[in-house]
């Protein structure tokens, strides 16, 4: 099976398990109050434990002895990315431009590109690992810098409250806990059980992401109101398109390592982070729209992701 296909079947299986989520939510199945504890069980629990096992499995610091570059790539990737959001959201309404803006920057980074690794490099693939390193800080990004997308509302003095624990949240513990039982050696003493549970619970990760996101996507298309067709075509252009070719032109004059190519790729290329609707209501943005752009994006990526890979493995052949 040729590259375009393996990546064209892991996408398809994502945006499958949402549309499952989709008709479970719109069945009855199971009642639309359950979708917050489903998410709090896959964002504090399943995560964390894929992340974990993930690691000491998957992750030698002798290998890659460069590890440590991984969040400074990060940093760099999101500068750039920031910039063009700046650029380019001024193309979107003024009444949308938040919301546009906010979608561009903050990428679905972990979930979707793991599930296109583990596709097209198997389970056990040491990249998993690297993913979780280089996205390390993403979350505490998000999660403090979501607001400055907004102004105020009308009558509202309000400033932002610093939330401990959405900084030192379940991911970044995780993440740094994991790295530093490896670089110490102590996962020598830790039981198999313990990372065989692991390794189960943080199996659920990604169909319990992608059905609570096709569940929340049918919550909120009940009321979905005016669908802005303009806005999501340039959207969709923008941020499936124009986010990862500009990228690929940049990793192909920067030439590094295969590994930091993939992840940096994977990053530019992946719809938004499922969790931009709820902050866009939380600013008092129109959370409909947001859907809306998450929506599409995911679609196009059926398409989008598999031909930039293509693209980028004529610069980054497989090592």
């Amino acid at each position: 099976m040729n590259l375009f296909n393996v990546v064209f079947q892991s996408v398809l299986s994502l945006i499958g398990i949402g549309v499952l989520g989709f008709w479970i939510l719109k069945r009855g199945i199971i009642p639309e109050n359950v979708i917050g504890i489903l998410s709090r069980l896959a964002i504090d629990i399943a995560l964390p434990s894929v992340i974990f096992a993930g690691i000491l499995l998957n992750f030698d610091p002798r290998k890659v002895p460069d590890w440590w570059q991984l969040p400074l790539w990060w940093l760099g990737f999101t500068g750039v990315a920031l910039i063009f959001t700046l650029l380019t959201m001024f193309l979107a309404r003024r009444t949308t431009r938040g919301e546009f803006a906010m979608s561009l920057l903050f990428q679905n980074g972990l979930f979707f590109p793991l599930i296109l690794i583990i596709g097209m490099y198997g389970a056990d693939s040491p990249y998993a690992a690297q993913l979780f390193i280089f996205i390390l800080f993403h979350p505490v990004l998000f999660f403090t810098t979501s607001h400055l997308f907004f102004r105020k509302r009308a009558g509202e003095n309000r400033q932002p409250q610093l939330n401990l624990e959405r900084i030192i949240n379940p991911i970044l513990v995780a993440t740094v806990l994991a790295v530093a039982v490896r670089l110490t050696g102590l996962e020598t003493y830790l039981p198999d059980f313990l990372i065989k549970m692991l390794t189960m619970v943080g199996g659920m990760t990604a169909p319990l992401i992608m059905i609570i996101l096709g569940g929340s996507l049918y919550i909120d298309f009940q009321k979905k109101g005016k669908i802005h067709y303009g806005e999501i075509a340039k959207f969709v252009l923008i941020k499936n398109l124009f986010f990862p070719l500009a990228f690929l032109g940049l990793l192909a004059l920067l030439r590094p390592a295969y590994h930091i190519a993939l992840i940096v790729l994977l990053q530019s290329a992946v719809p938004p982070i499922t969790g931009v609707p709820i902050f866009v209501e939380r600013e008092g943005g129109n959370r409909s729209i947001a859907n809306q752009f998450i929506l599409a994006s995911f679609l196009g990526s059926i398409l989008t992701i598999p031909l930039i890979f293509t693209l980028f493995n004529r610069f980054f052949p497989l090592p």
